[in-house]
This record gives C-alpha cells, structure tokens and sequence, in this order.
C-alpha cells in the first residue's frame, strides 16, 4: 500500500472516531439532571411530619416541621408569638 493511501486510511479512522467522540459529549451535555425537592416550603411531606425539636421543647409539640421554621423565623425577628403579645404592641404604640 501506498504511504498516501495509508495515511488518508488512518486520518479517516481518526475523524470518524472523534466525531463519534463529539457525538456522545453533545448528547451528555444536553442530559438533565434534577435534584430532589429539598425546599422545606415546597414539600407536602414537611408539613405532615411532626417538628424535630417536638420531643425536647414543649412549644414545639403538636406543630409540623414547616411550622416549627415558620417559629424559629418568627423569634429571629421578635415577631410576636401570641395575640396577647401583638395586643401589647398595638397598645404601645
């Protein structure tokens, strides 16, 4: 065989194989993958699943693990916990 003809062979063999190689990449790059839904305000099961803390404070029995988020939001920025307390504040204002 000629070194021309051999040389076309092999070049040919190589284009063929790297454009199966892009081929592939392009079909992987367009995959998607998602994530489970972690999002403690987007998920049903978090509000039907009783709070964490349930067992160790006595304010949280009885309130769902969404609620019990909502309350730690509420005391982080001294939102009032009671009709009683929001009461004070109107009166004081």
């Amino acid at each position: 065989m000629k070194k021309s003809t051999m040389n076309t062979l092999i070049g040919s063999a190589l284009a063929a194989a790297s454009g199966i190689f892009v081929y592939k990449a392009y079909q992987e790059k367009n995959t998607v993958r998602v994530e489970e839904d972690t999002d403690m305000r987007n998920s049903s099961t978090v509000d039907k699943r009783e709070s964490v803390s349930a067992l160790e404070d006595s304010s949280e029995q009885g309130l769902s693990q969404l609620d019990s988020a909502y309350r730690d939001e509420w005391q982080a920025n001294a939102f009032p916990q009671t009709h009683k307390e929001m009461r004070e504040l109107e009166e004081d204002k």
